[in-house]
């Protein structure tokens, strides 16, 4: 195999978490994102002008830091257990809960525990 191809099939699986999951395959979300030790994964499912879902496992101790967004986002916990901290409010959530976090509304998660979850983001408000 040539030098080049090699090169490029290394870089193209080590990017491989940022490109979109294929379409028309069932896939078991736990199952698509691994832990990093000390680290905050990210993998996007689908991205679209009005919304994305994304995958994320989060090591032991890690998080997000507090942020506003000006879309919903639903949050759901696809493994361990984590709190989503909405406008000061704590709400602990297990494996297989879900919470949507209201556009505008400052929120950060933290967790003990090593947890996966999975994030969709609203971006537009209006009925079409």
């Amino acid at each position: 195999m040539q030098l080049w191809r090699v090169k490029y099939k290394l870089i193209r699986d080590i990017f491989k978490d940022s490109i979109e999951m294929e379409k028309s395959m069932a896939y078991t979300p736990a199952d698509m994102i691994q832990y990093v030790p000390n680290a905050v994964m990210s993998k996007s499912i689908l991205e679209k002008p009005r919304g994305n879902i994304s995958l994320m496992a989060f090591d032991k101790g890690e998080g997000l830091a507090e942020k506003v967004t000006p879309f919903d986002t639903y949050a759901h916990i696809i493994e361990g257990g984590a709190f989503i901290v909405i406008g000061g409010e704590p709400n602990l959530l297990t494996s297989g809960q879900s919470i949507v976090i209201p556009a505008h509304s400052p929120f950060f998660v933290t967790s003990d525990e090593r947890f996966k979850m999975m994030l969709t983001v609203i971006k537009c408000g209006y009925k079409i």
